[in-house]
């Protein structure tokens, strides 16, 4: 084997390992990740106790329990989010309820258009509202206590009475 032959090996090898370590880089909290993918840290709240991002871009977020936190109006978080990630965007999403009118309607996309209007889009299916972005920046706390799902045919929600 010549010199330049075994040096050119090197140089592959290297773009090799840095391209899958780029590729697969993994962040420290799922709020690091939305940042990185333009999107606030506070949409999901501080009690995640864990997260997968696949590669097809399935971002799937698990809870200890559902719960509930505030935003503009109330959110209920399931114990497994899961949710189509791309820049600006969390499509599809699967396992989270916004309060609208005393209903419960499930949030189906996120999406920040142009972080400088300071907005998100919030997409509840029968409307979008938009909010600012200033309400997402931190995560929220997140409260189960009271907070009862009863799942049978059709999921609802129950709140228990404070003792």
């Amino acid at each position: 084997m010549s010199m330049a032959h075994t040096s050119s090996q090197a140089i592959f090898l290297v773009f090799v390992v840095l391209s899958f370590t780029l590729s697969v880089a993994h962040f420290s909290s799922i709020h690091e990740l939305l940042r990185s993918h333009g999107l606030p840290a506070g949409l999901f709240p501080e009690s995640v106790k864990s997260y997968n991002l696949d590669h097809k871009g399935v971002l799937e977020v698990n809870l200890d329990g559902p719960c509930m936190a505030k935003y503009e109006t109330r959110v209920l978080f399931e114990t497994v989010v899961r949710a189509n990630l791309s820049f600006g965007q969390l499509k599809g999403l699967e396992g989270l309820s916004q309060e609208e009118l005393f209903l419960w309607l499930p949030v189906k996309d996120i999406i920040v258009n142009d972080p400088s209007s300071g907005l998100i889009l919030i997409d509840i299916g029968l409307a979008h509202k938009q909010l600012s972005l200033s309400l997402f920046e931190d995560p929220p706390v997140c409260r189960s206590q009271g907070l009862s799902l009863n799942i049978g045919g059709r999921k609802g929600i129950g709140f228990q009475d404070q003792r």
